[in-house]
This record gives structure tokens, sequence and C-alpha cells, in this order.
């Protein structure tokens, strides 16, 4: 917990893994269900991952506070409204607002979207990135989830594949990671 949030007394929620992979035109965003407070598992199937957009055409995963993160995924969905659906632009136009609003900019959380042809992670310094290789990943199992997809990428060619295995690799390293995972694909 950081020094600001603890001098203050405030409880941080902690921990997850989402990843994205996208391979063989599937993208792929699977998510585990485990919210946890401190120590304390206070739910074992949260849906971290969603489809937003006009007709579900974007899948979006979160790490961070949830509530915050459903004030994003409402965000984004106006965004995509005004610029029809392009989400590169949305999330361009998203992540301004993020660092420049005095209310989103308190928000705490990160993002991977992605849409038929592009998958961007988000991130509340205004950060809008296309990952290398087709493989992102946020959350306190991300980098055990992300290595785990690197690894798997020459063996395997299915994406699907791929973001379960990872997750499971992330559930079985991360306390905060379990293995209830929801997966959207495009």
């Amino acid at each position: 917990m950081d020094e600001s949030r603890a001098s203050h007394g405030l409880i941080q929620w902690h921990g997850t893994t989402i990843i994205g992979v996208k391979k063989n035109g599937r993208t792929v965003i699977a998510g585990d269900g485990q919210v946890s407070m401190g120590n304390t598992v206070m739910k074992p199937n949260a849906r971290k991952v969603r489809r937003i957009g006009e007709g579900g055409k974007v899948i979006a995963g979160f790490a961070g506070a949830t509530a915050d993160a459903f004030t994003l995924f409402e965000r984004l969905e106006k965004k995509l409204e005004q610029h029809r659906g392009q989400l590169m632009r949305a999330a361009v136009e998203l992540a301004k607002d993020w660092r420049t609003d005095k209310y989103l900019r308190n928000l705490e959380a990160l993002m991977i979207v992605a849409d038929a042809e592009t998958m961007l992670i988000l991130t509340g310094n205004g950060d809008v990135l296309e990952p290398e290789g087709g493989i992102a990943a946020i959350g306190s199992g991300g980098n055990y989830a992300l290595s785990a997809a690197r690894a798997l990428t020459d063996y395997e060619d299915d994406a699907e594949k791929i973001a379960r295995r990872a997750m499971q690799v992330a559930a079985e390293v991360c306390v905060f990671t379990n293995d209830r995972v929801t997966v959207e694909t495009i």
C-alpha cells in the first residue's frame, strides 16, 4: 500500500490479473475473478472483463479499484459513441481526459481494450500503448501471465488457449489471482 493511502487509513483493494492475446486473427482478453482487500478474499467471482460499445465490438478488462474501472468503462463507451466505434481515437481521447480531469486523475485502474484490429493498454498517466508481440498483461499477476503467454506463443496457435494457460500460471503463483476466469474473444 502506498504511503499516502496508509497515512490516511484507507484500505486498498488489491490485485487481479488481466491478459490480452492477439494471434491468428483472434483477440482474447481474460481476467480472474478475485477481489481482495488486504489479505482477505472479498469476492471470488467478479467479472473484470466485458464487452462494451455498440454491438459489443470492443472487449475490455480492468485491474484496480472496481468503482474506478466502472467509471472508465462508461467513459470509454461514450468516447466510442462519439468517435463512431474507432477504438484508437476513443482511447486517446479517454487518456487525455484521464490525465487532465481533476476527478478522473484520481482513478486507480489500468485497462486492456481491444477490437478486431487493435489491442491497447490504457493508464491514468495518459498512456495508450500497443503491446509488442500481441500480448499485454496488467495487475498483480500480470508479469506472471505475460511471461507464460510469451513462452507459449511459439508453441501454441490458439489465442484463447494461450490466455487460459497464462491465467492458470498466474493463479498458481500470485496470491491475489484466482482460477475463476472470464474470457471474451473477438
